[in-house]
C-alpha cells in the first residue's frame, strides 16, 4: 500500500511533528506533504523522506512563524492534490485535512485537535495583539465553512485522546476512533548531561503558547523558592526569574537526560493529548499536571503523579506539595508501555487499510 503523509507545517519540534515523523516511518517510501518546511527548526528525520511543500514555501517569514500565514493556509491546502497513492493519512490540527484526493484514494485524518484558532480562539490567541485577534475573528466564518467541508471528505477520523474525540463530535458531528500517540523517545537510547543542571529539578517542555501557561508555572516556582524549574522551549524572559533555567536547541540525547534526572514533569497546559509526561513516564519520572484534556487519558493518579485542579500558580503549588518524595519508577515505566511506537504504527496501518482494529490499553 502506497501512502502519503500530510502534516500542517513542519517548522518546529513538537509532539505533533513527532507523530508525523512516526507516521512517515511506518510506511517506507512515503511522501510528506506540508505547507511549509524549515529543516533547521524541525526534526532532521523529515529530510530522510521526499518532501512536497506548498507555494508558500518561498516566503521565509512564513517558515519562521506559520501563524503569519493564517489567512493563506486554507488556500494552500486546497491547491495540494494526492492522486498517485492508495491512501493519505493527515496529521492535522486544522489544515492538512483539507488536502485534495483523487477518486479511490482513502483519506484518514489523525486529528491532534480541531482547529484551535477557530473553536478555542481565546486560548490560541491569548498572547497575541488585539489587532491580530480582531483579524482572526473576521476570518473565522469563512474558515469554519472551509474546515467543515474538509472534515467531510475524510473516510475515517482518528482522535489522539478522548477529549479530542468529544470536540470532533461537537464540531463536525463525526464519531472518531481514539488512538493515543506514542512516545518517540526511547529510554534505552544514549543520554547526554546538560551542563550546569543538577538532578532533582522540575521539568517543563513545550512551545511558548498562551494556553500552555508555562509563565504561570515559572512564576509559581520562583515564588515558592523550594524547587528549581528547567524550561525547554517556553517564553523569552522566564529565565530571568529566580530558580528558573531556560534551555533551547537541545538534542534528543540531552532531552532524555533531562527526563531521566527530573524530579517531575510539570504542565498546566490545556493539552489535546500532551506527549511530554508520557515521555517522562518512559524514564520512570512522575508528573504534576492540570486535571483536564488529554492528561486525563495518560495520567494514573497516585501512580504516575498528581493533578493540579486549575491553571493557576496556587493550584500548582498545592499539587506539588502533594507529590510524595518517591514514586515507584517500575510501575511508571510499565504504564509507559501503553504508548510504544510499534503499537501505534501497527494500529494506524490497520485502520488505514480499512481493517477493524481493536485498540487496547494495557493494565
Amino acid at each position: 500500500m502506497r501512502v502519503s503523509v500530510a502534516h500542517d507545517y513542519c517548522t518546529q519540534r513538537g509532539g505533533a511533528e513527532r507523530v508525523a515523523l512516526t507516521l512517515l516511518e511506518a510506511f517506507p517510501g512515503s511522501e510528506l506533504l506540508t505547507s511549509l518546511h524549515e529543516p533547521d527548526s524541525t526534526f532532521s528525520g523529515f529530510g530522510d523522506h521526499h518532501v512536497r511543500t506548498s507555494h508558500l514555501q518561498r516566503y521565509g517569514a512564513l517558515r519562521q512563524d506559520p501563524r503569519r500565514a493564517f489567512p493563506l493556509l486554507a488556500g494552500a491546502w486546497d491547491r495540494m492534490v494526492v492522486d498517485d497513492v492508495s491512501a493519505v493519512v493527515c496529521s492535522s490540527s486544522g489544515w492538512s485535512h483539507g488536502v485534495r484526493i483523487a477518486p479511490g484514494v482513502r483519506k484518514v485524518v489523525y486529528c491532534h485537535n480541531p482547529a484551535r484558532w477557530l473553536y478555542q480562539a481565546d486560548d490560541y490567541f491569548h498572547d497575541r495583539s488585539r489587532h491580530v485577534r480582531l483579524a482572526a475573528r473576521s476570518l473565522s466564518p469563512r474558515l469554519r465553512r472551509w474546515d467543515r467541508r474538509a472534515a467531510e471528505t475524510a473516510d475515517l477520523y482518528i482522535a489522539n485522546s478522548t477529549t479530542v474525540a468529544g470536540r470532533i463530535k461537537a464540531v463536525y458531528g463525526i464519531d472518531a476512533v481514539v488512538v493515543n500517540p506514542p512516545s518517540a523517545l526511547d529510554p534505552a537510547d544514549p543520554q547526554e548531561a546538560v551542563e550546569g543542571i543538577e538532578p532533582g529539578f522540575l521539568l517543563s517542555v513545550g512551545r511558548g503558547r498562551g494556553y500552555k501557561h508555562i509563565d504561570v508555572v515559572a512564576e509559581a516556582v520562583s515564588r515558592y523558592g523550594k524547587a528549581r524549574l528547567v524550561v525547554v522551549g517556553g517564553y523569552d524572559g522566564v529565565e530571568a526569574l529566580p530558580h528558573v533555567t531556560r534551555l533551547e536547541d537541545i538534542t534528543d540525547a540531552e532531552l532524555r537526560w533531562l527526563y531521566a534526572n527530573a524530579a517531575a514533569v510539570v504542565s498546566l497546559s490545556h493539552e489535546d493529548f500532551g506527549l511530554t509526561p508520557v515521555e517522562g513516564f518512559g524514564f520512570g519520572t512522575p508528573a504534576v499536571l492540570l486535571r483536564g484534556g488529554g492528561f486525563l487519558d495518560s495520567m494514573v493518579e497516585g501512580v504516575t503523579g498528581v493533578f493540579a485542579e486549575a491553571p493557576t500558580g496556587t493550584a500548582f503549588i498545592e499539587a506539588l506539595e502533594q507529590l510524595p518524595g518517591s514514586y515507584d519508577p517500575v510501575r511508571i515505566r510499565r504504564h509507559a508501555l501503553n504508548y510504544t511506537t510499534s503499537t501505534f504504527q501497527h494500529t494506524i496501518a490497520g485502520l488505514l487499510a480499512g481493517e477493524r482494529v481493536q485498540v487496547r490499553i494495557a493494565s
